[in-house]
């Protein structure tokens, strides 16, 4: 029964499924009539959608010539059967369903690290960093007024890029505001703590910002699924990629434009997001 796959198709458990009718085989017998197989395949990763729509032709035309020479009729089998296939979440594979998603995870990731890391390191160099740390203000109200001014231009930037998403490149928004929000304001906030890090232990405004390009950057732009799908990566790499945390976030984003508030998805990436962000905000502290 397709219902029993549909599920794990939607969490990404299942990148496709071929549905055989149950009257397949008689029909067949039938010389005046015609049946077909449906091939349906996870359009969120359009690459890999056509990969399954191609393989499972190949192998379907291999058996139907297979079928006609066994049957002695060359080519009156190929003429009554057909493939149907569907792509589910990303009808015709547009790229820019599955780009723009994580252009938005990229844009948050380089003003989350890559102005956050300036912060610290700024005041070390201007001299300003002792004066602060004579004064009474605590180490929470450092911090909150270190991010707060960049997590309003984060979730500005945002909503800025979902706006022009939706409206000017027509990108479908199947889920909720407020998943995407919760989300996005997780991650940023892992960002912020990383860039504020890195800024901290560097104490250069040049070479936080080298290392927050390296550390913050390149990462998310080539290991969280943005451009390259962590599926078709070197086990190691697939790896290396979970301590990513633009790998959750393009995952959650292409989950709620695309599908929805899928919750079998949401949850464990941001239950990911909120750990990492838990373990960035303590190293800042310390």
């Amino acid at each position: 029964d397709r219902r029993q796959f549909e599920e794990d198709l939607v969490a990404g458990k299942l990148r496709g499924m071929v549905v055989v009718p149950a009257t397949f085989t008689e029909t067949l017998r039938r010389a005046d009539a015609s049946t077909a197989i449906q091939v349906i395949a996870d359009g969120s990763e359009p690459n890999t959608a056509s990969f399954v729509q191609n393989y499972v032709q190949g192998v379907f035309s291999n058996w139907l010539v297979q079928q006609s020479f066994d049957a002695g009729r060359p080519q009156a089998v190929a003429l009554r059967v057909a493939t149907e296939p569907r792509v589910w979440f990303n009808p015709e594979l547009q790229s820019r369903w599955f780009l723009l998603p994580g252009s938005i995870a990229i844009i948050m990731t380089i003003i989350g690290t890559l102005l956050t890391a300036l912060v610290v390191a700024r005041e070390w160099e201007r001299g300003t960093m002792e004066a602060l740390m004579a004064t009474p203000i605590g180490i929470v109200e450092l911090l909150v007024g270190k991010l707060t001014p960049y997590y309003l231009l984060g979730m500005g930037s945002m909503a800025v890029c979902v706006f022009a998403s939706v409206t000017i490149f027509d990108l479908p928004f199947r889920g909720s505001v407020l998943a995407l929000m919760l989300v996005s304001s997780i991650f940023l906030i892992a960002m912020l703590a990383l860039g504020l890090l890195i800024s901290t232990v560097s104490k250069n405004q040049f070479v936080a910002s080298q290392i927050a390009l390296v550390v913050g950057f390149l990462p998310s732009f080539l290991l969280s699924g943005f451009v390259f799908e962590i599926t078709s990566m070197p086990l190691p790499i697939q790896t290396l990629t979970r301590i990513i945390p633009a790998r959750y976030f393009v995952t959650c984003l292409q989950t709620i434009f695309l599908a929805g508030d899928i919750r079998s998805v949401l949850l464990p990436n941001t239950l990911a997001l909120v750990t990492m962000a838990t373990v960035l905000i303590v190293l800042v502290v310390r």
